[in-house]
């Protein structure tokens, strides 16, 4: 791969906003990289869009995301017939309904088990459940997860989410992704302060890096979430709204 990467899908505008730019790059460089290490292909030369810290970042995911998919621990449980049995109102704070559910879908094995190292959890029919990334994050990254940790620090005050008590969530139009029948989006209450521009700053850059992530694991919620995010972009300018930029394919940071 050179430093050209292939273009993305005809509906995506990837290059309308840096955020979207640089999340397309990262993901592409970070599953080309993977692949071919997986596959003993050749070297993955990254996009001049990404700085060091970035091919670092991207680096050490693509490592861990190679010793988790050789790593599988198979359950028994079929996750299937899991799904179709678990409802919306399933919070896991009933003890009675909890163990009902670990009746009729048993994990397959008894007592606890120790995962010390990258994996990827399957179900009985070999899907995967569940990746399990420990030491993915860089120290830059981390460090600029904490910086723009900081800069939520009032607004992550005021959250009174009843069903994530102790998470805010920043989206862009999120209400508005909810709901088909509001026809203008919108620049979500919690970006509409003044420290908006710094915190999607902030945010950027990890946030590319979990979208990265996703590129590999799961390629159809990444493409959606840059559509979507294209879509918005589109729509902000149709409406004149600066202040809804493109932003990475992970649509929610949860803290």
């Amino acid at each position: 791969m050179n430093g050209s990467s292939p273009s993305p899908p005809d509906s995506i505008n990837i290059w309308r906003t840096w955020a979207l730019t640089v999340t397309y790059e990262a993901g592409e460089y970070t599953e080309q990289k993977f692949k071919a290490e997986k596959t003993g292909g050749g070297p993955v030369i990254p996009s001049p869009n990404l700085d060091t810290d970035l091919v670092m970042a991207c680096d050490r995911l693509a490592d861990v995301l190679i010793k988790a998919s050789k790593n599988p621990i198979q359950m028994q449980m079929d996750i299937a017939r899991y799904s179709k049995l678990i409802s919306p109102k399933d919070t896991g704070h009933n003890e009675h309904r909890e163990a009902r559910l670990i009746e009729r879908c048993p994990p397959g094995h008894e007592g606890k088990r120790l995962v010390d190292e990258p994996a990827i959890i399957l179900d009985a029919s070999g899907a995967i459940i569940a990746w399990y990334l420990p030491d993915a994050l860089t120290d830059t990254t981390q460090k600029e997860i904490k910086e723009a940790t900081d800069l939520l620090a009032p607004s992550l005050e005021k959250s009174m989410l009843e069903q994530l008590p102790d998470a805010s969530i920043y989206l862009l139009a999120w209400f508005q992704q909810g709901h088909e029948n509001v026809s203008d989006p919108e620049v979500s209450a919690s970006l509409k302060g003044p420290s908006c521009e710094n915190i999607l700053k902030a945010i950027a850059r990890p946030a590319a890096i979990v979208s990265a992530a996703l590129r590999v694991m799961h390629p159809e919620q990444y493409w959606a979430g840059l559509r979507t995010l294209s879509n918005l972009g589109n729509i902000a300018v149709s409406k004149d709204l600066p202040q809804m930029p493109g932003g990475p394919a992970v649509l929610g940071i949860h803290v």
